[in-house]
């Protein structure tokens, strides 16, 4: 991804399946997202390609400032033969109560289901890259507090956490740090009482936050037979040299 093109420039991105900054590189499949748009100050536009390219996102910006790049994919399915496997991804996403959660639900040792969706931001800074992020009306959405390509971030990048129209307290926040190198460290952090967290951040590093939130199936995934449902709130952004 080209994190601050020059004004005049297309923004460039690639959709990735996989973790640590690498996976696949999907193609422009609109079957497989709900939302892709670009949203700048004061104009927002949807992302449009054609069936099959790659990269999926190759598009005029719209204007000098900071830009939003929203993806929202469509909820997928994923099965499990055992309790014990979910447990360790819930467990590694900072659901610690995750075996009494599932106990209380009445749900047994497996085989189940997970219904999943993604709810990914990318910050570009285009020119100036004058702005800020804000809410995109995500149902799982982090937002940056302060501008990574503008705002001193000595002190750390501010983040906020919120699950649908509440901030989310108490969750936590699994940061992937990508050096110039290509080597990729991992921190984990915890949202206040206030939903935010400070991530420690480094010039010339890119960065990718997720944070997870578990909970029962909502009723419009009913003919999924969905034991569980995992909502994804993704970030990404560069912070400048």
């Amino acid at each position: 991804m080209v994190y601050q093109p020059a004004l005049g420039q297309p923004i460039v991105a690639d959709l990735f399946n996989g973790e640590n900054f690498a996976g696949n590189h999907l193609v422009y499949l609109p079957r497989l997202f709900d939302r892709f748009d670009i949203i700048a100050a004061k104009s927002q536009a949807a992302v449009k390609s054609r069936l099959g390219n790659r990269p999926a996102l190759n598009q005029s910006s719209l204007g000098d400032g900071l830009h939003i790049v929203v993806y929202q994919s469509k909820p997928d399915t994923l099965n499990y033969a055992t309790f014990e496997k979910f447990k360790s991804f819930a467990l590694h996403k900072g659901v610690a109560d995750i075996e009494a959660k599932h106990a209380v639900r009445g749900l047994g040792a497996g085989p189940f289901a997970e219904v999943y969706t993604r709810f990914s931001k990318s910050l570009v800074g285009v020119g100036g890259a004058q702005g800020a992020d804000r809410r995109v009306g995500l149902e799982a959405e982090l937002v940056a507090l302060e501008n990574p390509y503008t705002d001193n971030m000595a002190d750390g990048a501010d983040v906020q956490l919120f699950y649908r129209d509440a901030i989310r307290a108490d969750t936590q926040i699994e940061l992937f740090e990508k050096a110039p190198d290509g080597t990729v460290r991992v921190t984990l952090h915890q949202t206040g009482t206030q939903g935010r967290a400070t991530l420690s951040v480094k010039p010339g590093h890119t960065y990718m936050a997720d944070a997870v939130i578990l909970r029962k199936p909502d009723p419009r995934h009913a003919k999924r037979r969905a034991d569980w449902e995992s909502l994804w709130a993704n970030l990404t952004f560069r912070v400048p040299e």
